[in-house]
C-alpha cells in the first residue's frame, strides 16, 4: 500500500515569501522614515535658528542688565552727592543773607554817623579859614624834588598831609586793584602782565603815587613798599632802609617801577604793616593806597572764599602789628561788595590821628 505524503503548511516557500514581505516592509520602513528625517530637519532648522537668535539677545540682555545695575548705582551715587552739596549751598547761601543783612544794618548807622562827622568836619574847616584869616603859608617855594603835571586845577587833595622826616608809601598791588568789581577783577587777574599793568583802577592808583612822591620835602627820607601775599620795596635791594627824596634819580626810579608792577594775587595788609615796624629807625608818616580790607594774613588762608567777618578780624590783626604813634593817611580807592572798609580805615586814621580819603576817578 502506497504510503500518503503528509502536506506541509508551513513550507520553504511559505517562509521565504514572508521573509521577502518582511523585508520589503523594513525596507518601506526605512525609505519612509529617511525621508521624514530629512523633512524634520528642514522644519527644525529655521526653528532652531530662531532659537539661536533668541539665546543671543538673553545674553546681550543680561550684559545690558549689568550696565545699567552699574549705572544705576553710579547714578545713586551722584544723588546722594548733589543731595549733600545741596545742603551745604543752601548754608552757604543762608549764612551770606545773614552776612547781608548784618552789613546792611551796619552800613545805615555808619552812614548816618560819617554824614554827622562830614557836617562836623566842614564845621571845624570854615572854623579853620575864619582862624587862618589868609595868614602866608610857611611853605617855601620850589623845595619839592619833582613835579606831577594834573588836568586844571586837580593838584591838591584837602586834609591829606605828605609831610615828616621819614615817609613809607605802603601800595596795595593785589589782584583786586584791577577792577572796581570783584567779577572783573577775577576776570583780569589771569590776563598777561602788560595787560593787567595797564589796568585802570591800578593806573590810577600810580598816578595817585606819583603826584603824593612830589610833596615830599627836600630834607626827608622815605622808602615805597608794595604788598600783595608779601611786603617788598618796589626798588630792589633797599629793604629795611630809607632812600634820601634829594636823590632824583632813585625818587623817579621808584615811580618807574611801580609802573612796571603787575597787581597780582591777594591783599596781606599784616605783611605790609609788619614790614613798616621793621624798619629802623621808624617812620614818622605812613602813607596807605589801597582798595579795601584784606583777604588774608601773615598765611594763606585755608579756605577759597573769606567772609567779610574774616576779613574784618584779618584787618584788626594787622592793626595789631602796625608800629605805636605812627600815623596812617589812608587814599581808598573802594572795591565793590566791601561796605566795611571805609569806615575801618577811617577808624584807623583816627586812631593813629592820621587822615582817610577817598578820591574822585579822575584825580589827580
Amino acid at each position: 500500500m502506497r504510503r500518503q505524503r503528509k502536506t506541509e503548511v508551513f513550507g520553504l516557500s511559505f517562509l521565504d515569501c514572508i521573509c521577502c514581505g518582511f523585508g520589503a516592509t523594513v525596507l518601506i520602513y526605512m525609505i519612509l522614515n529617511a525621508g521624514h528625517k530629512d523633512r524634520a530637519q528642514d522644519k527644525l532648522a529655521p526653528l532652531q535658528a530662531e532659537t539661536d537668535r533668541l539665546e543671543q539677545q538673553v545674553l546681550e540682555g543680561q550684559a545690558n542688565l549689568v550696565e545699567l545695575r552699574n549705572t544705576f548705582e553710579a547714578v545713586r551715587e551722584d544723588a546722594v552727592t548733589t543731595r549733600g552739596l545741596s545742603t551745604r549751598l543752601i548754608d552757604v547761601v543762608k549764612q551770606s543773607q545773614d552776612e547781608l543783612a548784618t552789613f546792611e544794618r551796619e552800613t545805615i548807622a555808619q552812614r548816618e554817623h560819617v554824614n554827622k562827622l562830614q557836617a562836623d568836619l566842614r564845621s571845624l574847616e570854615e572854623g579853620n579859614k575864619r582862624l587862618s584869616g589868609g595868614a602866608p603859608s610857611k611853605e617855601v617855594p620850589g623845595d619839592k624834588v619833582r613835579s606831577f603835571v594834573g588836568n586844571g586845577d586837580r593838584q591838591y587833595l584837602t586834609g591829606f598831609k605828605v609831610g615828616g622826616k621819614r615817609i613809607l608809601f605802603l601800595v596795595d598791588a593785589s589782584a583786586s586793584m584791577l577792577a572796581d568789581t570783584i567779577v572783573n577783577a577775577v576776570r583780569r587777574r589771569l590776563l598777561p602782565d602788560a595787560d593787567r599793568m595797564r589796568a585802570d583802577k591800578w593806573r590810577r592808583a600810580v598816578r595817585a603815587a606819583d603826584w603824593l612822591t612830589t610833596q615830599i620835602p627836600r630834607d626827608a627820607s622815605y622808602q615805597i613798599y608794595v604788598f600783595d601775599t608779601d611786603a617788598r620795596a618796589i626798588v630792589a635791594g633797599t629793604e629795611g632802609r630809607w632812600l634820601e627824596a634829594k636823590d632824583r634819580k632813585t625818587l623817579d626810579a621808584a615811580v618807574a617801577g611801580l609802573r612796571k608792577t603787575a597787581p597780582q594775587g591777594g591783599t596781606s595788609l599784616e605783611k605790609a604793616f609788619a614790614a613798616a615796624a621793621a624798619l629802623r629807625p621808624l617812620p614818622d608818616n605812613i602813607i596807605l593806597l589801597t582798595d579795601g580790607l584784606p583777604t588774608q594774613g601773615v598765611a594763606p588762608p585755608q579756605k577759597r572764599t573769606i567772609s567779610g567777618k574774616d576779613r574784618v578780624k584779618l584787618f584788626e590783626r594787622a592793626r595789631q602789628a602796625l608800629p605805636g604813634g605812627v600815623p596812617v593817611n589812608t587814599l581808598l580807592f573802594p572795591m565793590e561788595g566791601d561796605p566795611v572798609a571805609a569806615p575801618a580805615f577811617w577808624k584807623l586814621a583816627m586812631i593813629t590821628n592820621g587822615s582817610f580819603l577817598t578820591p574822585s576817578r579822575d584825580w589827580p
